[in-house]
């Protein structure tokens, strides 16, 4: 009788003790219900009483981040160094570790790589030279214990990527076999292409991915319908139509049980709109619970969190099994915008600023809500034109005709002119304009004299410069050039040999006084 009173009074006291979420027993913090139990002023996560698994679970795949080595690569197509690792396909992986050969320079790594020393590259397909769509380079492992028939499993691996235009997006695919010997598959042939075009072999599952000069992790959730023995990885199966040779990095492969993964959140929409929100990988068999700075958010126990934009670390736990296991903390901060700008407006003008008219110059700031719901601050310098009259000194070659706005000129003027600026504003422009003042002549006679011994260019240094003369005989033959020399001149010779009397071309590259270049031509008469 006292035996069964005792029982019964041990139970009530299990019953009634403070429970971790999770199922340890537990005298001190309850830890998903936002309340700091035991009043030690911590609540929660942030409560030592509330530890859990953030750990990364141990693979299937050995030597997963290619870190182990037979040998030191030196240089391409050298997976064998990696201890473990088979090359799967016919078409070689490259493998790279910083003992030896480290980066292809054709293809620019993004770094520092995810993990340790080590990566591997891959193509997926070669299109440049001899092309062939099927040269798909796969990297294949016999794991340490096969996946079971019936178990989720999730594969996480992190991708990196050269541009987008040499690392486009595609599908990366998880392949398994039940049979490590069917590792190498295409034996002798290099456009064998995926694993499925062969027997013994099926697709686990596959991902998406895109990217440009970065690494991002990505996870393939599969449950196999019967033991897998060895995997293999790389692209689909599809045949691409490419100018360039695709290619990307792999390195952190990680596959096991789901259920041991701390799992990933997914942003869904702009983090500014109201809709936004927060999604957990997908778990069979779980319960999640979502925190903020470690806090429980009370109710917050489905895959998808909505929440009310309040700013801090959001994390998620999945329980199972009395065990739990915590997502990586995903730090929400509402994404705010500042800019400085400047503005011209015409006189007696107005400019719209925000709810303000504006028609004096001025510094102005206004927030603004973006189309996403963001804040978007804007500083600016409004300045409002008045009425003056510009002077403008221009110059023209003769021959040539000058442009400004709609007016034409083919002869040196000083005129006022009504003009409308690129703002749209009526404004009064005085132009004068020259000729420049360049003499090129026609004919000259080295023969010693002391008069027209070289073919010279005459005009003012201030305006005009000679950056290089070059002289052509009739049949287009250079005989004589001269760069970056004053005064430029030609004494009728090539390489110190007298040229015969005749008619010669010439091309002068000029500097003209705004900086610009202006190319002239014409002939020039050699007399002797």
């Amino acid at each position: 009788m006292w035996c069964k009173i005792i029982h019964i009074f041990l139970f009530f006291i299990f019953l009634n003790a403070p429970v971790h979420s999770w199922g340890q027993v537990n005298t001190g913090e309850i830890c998903d219900n936002g309340i700091d139990d035991n009043e030690d002023g911590l609540i929660d996560l942030n409560d030592p009483d509330c530890d859990c698994q953030t750990s990364v679970p141990p693979s299937h795949i050995p030597n997963p981040s290619f870190e182990e080595i037979d040998c030191c690569p030196s240089g391409n197509s050298q997976l064998n160094c990696a201890k473990t690792w088979i090359q799967a396909s016919e078409a070689t992986t490259d493998y790279m570790n910083r003992c030896g050969y480290f980066e292809r320079d054709q293809f620019p790594l993004p770094k520092p790589i995810p993990d340790g020393d080590a990566y591997i590259g891959f193509r997926n397909g070669r299109f440049t030279r001899n092309p062939e769509p099927n040269w798909k380079e796969y990297t294949g492992a016999c794991l340490n214990s096969p996946l079971e028939a019936g178990t989720q499993y999730t594969f996480q691996f992190h991708i990196g990527f050269v541009d987008r235009n040499i690392s486009p997006p595609m599908d990366v695919v998880l392949y398994g076999t039940t049979d490590c010997k069917n590792l190498p598959f295409g034996v002798g042939d290099r456009s064998y292409g995926c694993p499925t075009n062969g027997s013994g072999w099926k697709v686990l599952g596959k991902v998406y991915v895109s990217g440009s000069q970065e690494w991002r992790r990505y996870e393939i959730t599969t449950t196999p319908a019967e033991d897998i023995a060895a995997i293999a990885i790389g692209p689909d199966c599809i045949e691409l139509d490419l100018s360039v040779n695709p290619y990307y990095f792999l390195d952190n492969l990680i596959l096991a049980n789901s259920q041991l993964f701390g799992p990933t959140i997914e942003k869904i929409g702009h983090p500014c709109n109201p809709e936004f929100g927060l999604l957990a990988s997908e778990r069979q068999n779980v319960d999640y619970q979502w925190y903020r700075d470690g806090i429980a958010i009370v109710g917050a126990t489905d895959r998808f969190l909505q929440f009310d934009q309040r700013e801090g670390k959001y994390q998620v736990m999945i329980m199972t099994g009395g065990n739990c296991v915590l997502s990586a903390p995903y730090d929400y901060i509402i994404p705010t915008f500042e800019t400085q700008t400047r503005k011209i407006i015409c006189p007696d003008a107005t400019f719209a600023f925000g709810e303000m008219d504006l028609n004096r110059s001025g510094s102005y700031t206004h927030t603004f809500t973006t189309r996403d719901g963001c804040d978007s601050t804007v500083h600016m310098d409004l300045t409002v034109l008045t009425e003056s009259v510009d002077t403008v000194q221009e110059y023209f070659f003769k021959g040539e005709t000058f442009e400004m706005g709609p007016y034409r000129f083919n002869s040196p003027t000083a005129s006022t002119f009504p003009l409308v600026s690129s703002i749209g504003c009526d404004s009064l422009v005085h132009l004068i304009l020259d000729e420049y003042d360049i003499y090129i002549p026609n004919a000259f006679s080295p023969n010693g004299d002391g008069l027209n011994d070289t073919f010279t260019i005459y005009g003012n240094d201030a305006l005009i410069k000679v950056q290089s003369m070059r002289i052509f005989d009739r049949w287009g033959n250079r005989v004589y050039q001269q760069d970056e020399t004053q005064p430029v001149n030609w004494n009728g010779t090539n390489n110190g040999k007298q040229m015969e009397s005749g008619v010669y071309g010439y091309l002068l590259d000029l500097i003209l006084y705004d900086g610009s270049i202006k190319v002239l031509s014409g002939d020039i008469t050699l007399l002797r």
